[in-house]
């Protein structure tokens, strides 16, 4: 528990200020270098589609505690 006599300063207070009016969330752009590294990387394997899509279905035909009616 914080001591009651404790203050906040006006730094802190300042930069909590900043901060409330900052922008928040991802860059809408990639980077160059985040671009370069998906250039290298290429596609995704052709069996990761064909598992999810399994999955999926899977998924939806499932049965049992959670599931509901």
């Amino acid at each position: 528990m914080a001591d009651k006599r404790e203050r906040i300063s006006d730094a802190t207070k300042e930069a909590d200020r900043r901060d409330a009016k900052a922008e928040h969330g991802a860059p809408q752009v990639p980077s160059a270098a985040e671009s370069e590294a998906a250039e290298r990387h290429g596609q995704a394997d052709p069996k990761t589609g064909a598992h999810y899509d399994e999955m999926l279905e899977r998924g939806a035909r499932q049965k049992g505690e959670g599931r509901l009616p």
